[in-house]
């Protein structure tokens, strides 16, 4: 068992059987994230896209809360003392997304499952939209309160939004600053399931097993031409797909997934 790198107790990790799980825990704060935890989280992630025994990650809250948002007290202080909010400054750029874990999360060829425990306010909402599966409590909630701070959804959630529900129904919750229920979004198709608290890990561990097991190559090269066929023609995306296909006939992964299926057993994926 390894463990991807945090240099606090405010993120916890802990990976078993290929999969990552990562616990922000500062429950008494609703898991709200510090500066700190902005650099920590992206370390996290950026590791975990790199390991090779790492096929799922899991993302989860302590306590009540998953994510309420960045920590106002902690901006507010970073503000008065001149610095950035999770951004790098210098005197030839304004500010520089490298080390923000919106941007490890959108790059991410590992699958993400945000295993929503509680509220998911602003910063944490968007981080959420970012997951490729959102496995929510029934007592949990996604809460655009952006406007009512006077801020944007400064991490994607104005991009992510509208993707997944459409330009109405994505104004009407920014501009209303709406907190939507755990059935409410799984209404809207922003929460795959719903189940009760007590049931959430178990799902969302469950769900990463089944991933796990897939061909590790193939789940990543699926997810990431997801992303970027977002952006693609369908002409390019079958182009592109059709290299990656043929690449992937040459793996070992292949040849065992052919012989497991001749030897009828469960085939045992190597990632190479």
């Amino acid at each position: 068992m390894t463990s991807a790198p945090s240099s606090s107790t405010d993120i916890l990790t802990e990976q078993s059987n290929f999969i990552l799980t990562i616990t922000l825990n500062r429950p008494e704060r609703l898991n709200a994230i510090s500066g700190d935890m902005l650099n920590d989280l992206a370390a996290t992630l950026k590791a975990a896209n790199h390991d090779p025994d790492v096929r799922v990650v899991i993302i989860t809250g302590a306590g009540k809360g998953f994510c309420s948002g960045l920590d106002l007290k902690d901006t507010q202080k970073r503000i008065q003392a001149g610095e950035g909010i999770g951004l790098t400054r210098n005197s030839k750029q304004l500010f520089s997304l490298d080390t923000s874990p919106i941007t490890a999360l959108w790059e991410m060829d590992k699958p993400v499952i945000a295993a929503i425990n509680g509220a998911a306010a602003g910063f944490g909402m968007d981080m959420a939209l970012l997951a490729d599966i959102r496995i929510m409590s029934d007592t949990a909630k996604l809460a655009a309160t952006m406007v009512k701070r006077n801020v944007v959804p400064e991490s994607g959630g104005t991009w992510l939004l509208p993707r997944l529900i459409g330009w109405g129904k994505a104004a009407e919750i920014f501009y209303r600053g709406l907190n939507l229920s755990a059935q409410e979004c799984a209404d809207l198709n922003l929460a795959n399931t719903v189940v009760s608290g007590d049931k959430l890990m178990e799902t969302a561990l469950s769900w990463a097993a089944e991933i796990a097991a897939n061909g590790p190559l193939a789940v990543q090269t699926t997810k990431r031409m997801m992303r970027l066929g977002m952006d693609q023609t369908f002409e390019g995306t079958v182009d592109h797909l059709l290299m990656h296909f043929t690449a992937l006939t040459q793996t070992e992964d292949f040849k065992e997934a052919l012989t497991a299926f001749n030897e009828k057993r469960a085939p045992e994926f190597k990632g190479r």
